[in-house]
């Protein structure tokens, strides 16, 4: 008897032992801490498309953003519902630079025509976010340049005129001195492109190209034309007094194109257009498998080439996927901070007039829709995109997070300094389980958390109450394809 008395305790001994070095499993393997700041943190933001792919505007002229057919009440809605107190509160805003606004070298620009709701939208804007004590950074966008520009002299055409270089420069920069002058609008980057990396969206010869309705505006940027207006445009901008604009390298289709295509290549071997690069810019289109020429990952490769010669550089994603409006599109955000590590984030476009889109937006999802009967719809993407914009305000940091389970991607924005409250939003992508996680939390003083959550049915960003932090933790049960963003309670 005594002799099995003494190999229990020995048992129980050894369980005590082994759990002090190993900790006793308890599922997830999760854990937040706001005192481990990753990178700076400038915002999410909001892109109001407007001209899109007529190429006739005096013929076809579009508004895909729809502010043109609504109501004043519906515009000052939806101003509310995106950069008000208790809507989106973005920090970012992308403009496109259409190319209807001059149609002859040395010819007059005309700034307004074919930007009247873009400009409208982001006047409001500007106005709802100061009234509340905050500011927008704006970044624009060539879209596509006027014809004349390129060497097929039309609409889409592939090719850069070398003769037309100059012609290019001023039409971005008259535009950026429109917009700062005349709209004192806070712009602080332009953008060289608009997926310009695609060469296969024209044939070979590049003379029949996409010069139909139904495609967006491109134009071909091979990695030395960017370089070479990073360096061109740099004094340009100063010499036109607009020292405090920087230039970024436009905008491929993914981190991956980025990456790989040649285009962090040539940025980090050029010390001139490396030193005049503002931020580092790519769309942030997630697809995975390796079927087809669409593949993208959110490798962070190129940036990381990049930041070894420029510690510090920021990088944005100036377009992404709404994904399925679930919580999917909350994991692919996940992708661009924590894989690509970006400082800020704007999907496309915001909000859409589906008929206006030739053949139906291959990326539907969004914030709002709007109706040909001037009448506006809140989609699920808005309460799924709410549950991060809100929590990444800019000025904040990028904290540290983990997650043993890849449905459940964390992602955490410490204060950082900033007035705004240390956040962490648990996602659930799964379609099948509800979750449970047990999160460490570390790095903050606050002692209980305020969550809200949206699952696209019932829960529209719904308030959960107060969790307290016991132990140094919180538990909580995720609901399928639900998002739930917890903010310290002061």
């Amino acid at each position: 008897m005594r002799i099995v008395i003494l190999f229990r305790m020995a048992l129980v001994l050894l369980a005590v032992s082994l759990s002090a070095q190993y900790p006793v499993f308890r599922g997830n393997p999760a854990e937040v801490d706001f005192s481990r700041k990753i990178r700076d943190w400038d915002g999410f933001g909001f892109n109001y498309v407007e001209t899109a792919q007529t190429v006739d505007y005096a013929a076809d002229p579009k508004d895909y953003g729809g502010f043109s057919i609504l109501s004043g009440e519906s515009r000052r809605e939806i101003i509310d519902l995106v950069f008000g107190e208790e809507g989106l509160k973005v920090c970012l805003v992308k403009m496109f630079l259409d190319p209807f606004h001059q149609s002859e070298s040395g010819g007059p620009y005309d700034h307004e025509t074919s930007t009247r709701n873009m400009r409208l939208f982001v006047h409001m804007g500007l106005e709802k976010s100061r009234a509340r004590g905050a500011d927008l950074s704006i970044i624009t966008t060539l879209y596509g340049p006027p014809p004349y520009i390129t060497l097929q002299k039309f609409m889409r055409g592939r090719d850069l005129d070398p003769e037309r270089k100059g012609d290019l420069a001023n039409y971005m920069i008259d535009w950026i001195k429109f917009l700062k002058e005349k709209e004192k609008f806070p712009v602080d980057y332009i953008s060289l492109h608009n997926e310009g990396e695609d060469w296969e969206r024209w044939p070979w010869d590049g003379k029949a190209g996409f010069a139909h309705a139904g495609q967006d505006y491109n134009m071909y940027w091979p990695p030395e034309q960017v370089n070479d207006f990073l360096i061109r445009m740099r004094p340009m901008l100063d010499e036109a007094g607009l020292k405090d604009v920087q230039v970024t390298n436009g905008e491929p289709t993914n981190w991956y194109r980025f990456s790989f295509w040649g285009y962090a290549d040539a940025l980090a071997s050029d010390g001139n257009a490396l030193r005049n690069l503002g931020i580092v810019t790519s769309h942030g289109f997630y697809v995975g498998g390796y079927e087809n020429r669409w593949y993208g990952s959110h490798t962070c490769a190129g940036i990381q080439k990049l930041r070894e010669k420029r510690p510090g550089l920021k990088a944005w994603v100036t377009s992404t996927s709404w994904s399925k409006m679930d919580a999917r599109f909350v994991k692919e955000i996940w992708g661009n901070i924590y894989e690509a590590q970006v400082n800020g984030l704007i999907p496309w476009a915001g909000i859409q007039r589906p008929p206006l889109w030739i053949g139906g937006d291959p990326n539907p999802g969004c914030a709002f829709n709007v109706s040909e009967d001037g009448t506006y719809s809140v989609r699920p993407g808005y309460y799924f995109y709410k549950q991060v914009s809100r929590a990444g305000q800019a000025g904040m940091a990028v904290a540290h997070t983990l997650s043993g389970d890849s449905e459940m991607p964390v992602i955490a924005f410490s204060a950082n300094g900033t007035d705004n409250p240390d956040a962490f939003i648990v996602a659930n992508t799964s379609e099948s389980w509800a979750k449970p996680i047990v999160l460490p939390i570390r790095g903050t003083k606050a002692g209980a958390f305020r969550a809200y959550r949206t699952d696209g049915q019932d829960d529209l960003y719904r308030d959960l109450g107060v969790f307290e932090v016991r132990n140094g933790e919180i538990y909580y049960k995720a609901p399928v394809n639900s998002v739930t963003t917890f903010f310290a309670e002061k």
